[in-house]
């Protein structure tokens, strides 16, 4: 395996010993396929940042990119950080005030964006658009053509700031340096080479999953397969068309592939060696289903947040096999340990990680308590447990855990056991209020096709297979759960669903 190229600025990957010709952006996001070299890259990033320059904005200031995923994207990200700037992606699914306030929280001097999102941009700011529009400039016009010798961060400069989903309040932004990133590149090239590999990337670049990707497979002198948007239609061309060789992804994004039957038969996905899925729970059912999917594919279910990183956990030093609904042993550069509620040692316990991705801090929220410890650990909110051999397994999180009758009840932990059902696909599991209980679980269910499972075989399982005060109070059967826009399951829209159907219920019960 070559050696891992040294890098100073998150901008600035491309190894100065791979071949420029290589084809770095293989674009599917304009109808026909448009594909770039490493020098296409270079050229363009470098021009983006001479611009930047050229326009006078100071070192760690603020720009934000409010677009679908395409090639100009990645090189506008890249050429931000070039020339000592901020990148900002921004969540283009969010209500209007929502991104209006991001960009503005940012305090953003300029925004990137499509034609598509070119009227979501805020009007007070100087607005580059990557199409044709009514914009202050077109990127074609913008750029400055020329080489650019990308700045030297000072230590733990900002490079990013990603803003969170804002489930809880306002989204707040996490302020990433360039070394923090570096450091995961670094971690995960060194696990092997990934040169050969045809990376395919159709989760938004907002969100981590799909920037660290594409920012490993460029310093890995790799290919990307980039999309604008999720669906099966084109999740399941692209792999076929371009060979892809990794595939990354949340697992609602393949549990939506592997439930478009039809389609998936007819396609081939031999070229498939790797999966890696990240950002939300693994069920036992859909781990089942990918391996007779793809018996070839090698699977990880990983484990990451943007506040701390996606390199926490890997192999076992000794080489155990990892069960399969593991996330992994603790990664030999980053510390862990599981606290209780009394901040005392605890398994199960939330997990408080400290490693070089962690983040600076969040920006301008003082109001916001630091999750960061006085010594340096992360508290991430996520419930784990370990077993005897140290692997650790995800239970839950703090913020989605609710009482039910004075019962502690972690929805990731219902939805398992509702998937180990052998008809069960996918299951999400819900608070509502409760009269007696303060609130209890309800449940919406993706079942098997032709399958006769009913509400009631269903909450028989589970009073089987679970304390009595997990099991669903209604459980109602629908053909896909909605997802957020980072591709998670969007349970806010679930929660307000399952409120609306108990009032039609109780409406119908009273007439």
């Amino acid at each position: 395996m070559p050696g891992i190229p040294s890098f100073s600025n998150l901008g600035a990957l491309t190894s100065e010993d791979g071949d420029p010709d290589k084809v770095a952006i293989i674009d599917l996001g304009t109808g026909e396929a448009r594909r770039f070299s490493y020098l296409d890259f270079e050229t363009q990033a470098d021009a983006v940042a001479r611009a930047l320059a050229g326009r006078g904005l100071a070192r760690g200031e603020r720009v934000a990119i409010l677009s679908a995923n395409r090639f100009e994207y990645l090189t506008t990200v890249h050429g931000i950080m070039r020339a000592g700037l901020v990148a900002v992606p921004v969540n283009f699914k969010f209500p209007p005030a929502t991104i209006d306030y991001i960009v503005h929280d940012s305090d953003a001097k300029l925004v990137f964006c499509d034609a598509q999102r070119l009227d979501r941009a805020p009007k007070d700011l100087p607005r580059i658009c990557f199409d044709s529009g009514r914009s202050d400039a077109v990127f074609a016009s913008f750029l400055k053509p020329g080489p650019f010798e990308p700045i030297t961060p000072s230590d733990r400069e900002p490079a990013m700031f990603l803003y969170t989903s804002g489930s809880t309040g306002r989204p707040k932004g996490v302020v990433l340096s360039h070394q923090s990133h570096i450091w995961v590149v670094e971690q995960r090239m060194a696990a092997q080479d990934m040169t050969r590999h045809r990376f395919l990337v159709a989760a938004p670049l907002y969100h981590m999953n799909a920037l660290a990707m594409s920012q490993l497979a460029h310093a890995a002198h790799a290919t990307v397969i980039l999309l604008p948007q999720f669906t099966t239609q084109l999740y399941l061309k692209a792999i076929e068309d371009y060979r892809c060789t990794w595939l990354t992804a949340v697992p609602p994004m393949i549990a939506m592939m592997l439930n478009d039957k039809e389609r998936f038969a007819a396609t081939d996905l031999s070229s498939v060696e790797y999966l890696r899925m990240g950002s939300a729970p693994v069920s036992q059912s859909l781990m089942k289903a990918i391996h007779e999917a793809l018996p070839k594919a090698a699977v990880t279910n990983a484990y990451g947040t943007t506040e701390g990183g996606p390199v926490v956990f890997g192999p076992h030093p000794k080489g155990l096999a990892q069960p399969e609904m593991s996330v992994g042993y603790p990664h030999p550069k980053v510390q862990v340990r599981l606290i209780g509620e009394n901040g005392a040692p605890s398994d199960p316990g939330v997990l408080e990680m400290k490693s070089p991705a962690i983040m600076n801090g969040y920006h301008n929220r003082p109001d916001v308590a630091s999750p960061i410890t006085a010594d340096g650990f992360y508290f991430t909110s996520d419930v784990f447990r370990c077993d005897e051999n140290g692997f650790y397994f995800f239970v839950g999180r703090t913020d989605d855990m609710f009482v039910s009758g004075g019962e502690n009840i972690f929805p990731g932990e219902v939805e398992k056991m509702l998937e180990s059902h052998p008809d069960v696909i996918q299951a999400c599991v819900v608070p509502v209020d409760d009269d007696i209980k303060g609130t209890k679980p309800v449940a919406f269910v993706v079942k098997r096709d032709g399958s006769d499972l009913d509400e009631a075989k269903l909450k028989a399982f589970a009073l089987a297979n679970a304390p009595a005060y997990q099991h669903p109070r209604s459980i109602w059967f629908v053909g896909s759960l909605p997802l957020a826009s980072t591709n998670k399951l969007d349970r806010k829209a679930m929660h307000d669903m399952a409120a609306e159907r108990l009032r039609h219920r109780e409406t119908g019960l009273r007439s």
